[in-house]
């Protein structure tokens, strides 16, 4: 960048660029918005990112992001425990749960297996599905991973792994469009896609 521009500038700039979505143009609007906006703002965002590190976790049971671990869904005892939907990262948890339809429990990978950008099974927390699954007594798996070329490989990697372990493994509907990621569907087809979803 231009020596005009103060060393802190450049580094935010180059900070926010490095989020997904957001090019040099956006991530200079913001860097130069939040010059421009009271401290107050600009400390709350530096407290709020400090925070999301500081007290966020991993639930060691279903890998969703929590506070407390384990989570708030592992530690309902309302909820379906023989019942898990695998989905491939936090926000889905989110998008099945704005449903108010689902009422099991979930499990997070973390990702889907890309062997394009190097993301294979191991990367994944696939291992510690089977785990759950013959730990915890599962009865049905709801493979909810999203439609397109590394979902479908994902989903029958899992497919294969769960094969012989007594569990129902079923797929969502396709009332998501392939292509699509879960967290973006709004909740009717999202619900469609629950209440369709089909034996593996």
């Amino acid at each position: 960048m231009s020596k005009a521009i103060p060393e802190p500038v450049t580094n935010l700039i180059e900070a926010f660029s490095r989020l997904p979505g957001i090019g040099p143009k956006t991530a200079s609007r913001l860097t130069y918005y939040l010059l421009r906006t009271p401290d107050d703002i600009t400390l709350q965002l530096a407290d709020a990112l400090r925070d999301l590190k500081a007290e966020t976790r991993f639930c060691s049971v279903c890998y969703n992001i929590t506070v407390d671990d384990p989570c708030a869904i592992c530690s309902d005892a309302q909820r379906d425990a023989e019942t898990i939907a695998v989905v491939e990262e936090p926000l889905d948890v989110l998008a099945l749960e704005r449903t108010g339809v689902y009422q099991g429990r979930y499990h997070v990978l973390h990702g889907a297996i890309s062997p394009v950008n190097g993301i294979g099974p191991d990367e994944l927390k696939i291992r510690e599905l089977v785990q759950r699954v013959v730990q915890e007594h599962i009865l049905e798996v709801i493979i909810a991973t999203n439609p397109g070329l590394e979902g479908d490989a994902t989903a029958m990697y899992i497919q294969r792994e769960l094969t012989g372990k007594g569990v129902k493994l079923t797929r969502l509907a396709r009332g998501l469009p392939v292509g699509s990621d879960i967290e973006y569907a709004d909740s009717v087809t999202v619900t469609r896609a629950l209440q369709g979803r089909s034996e593996m």
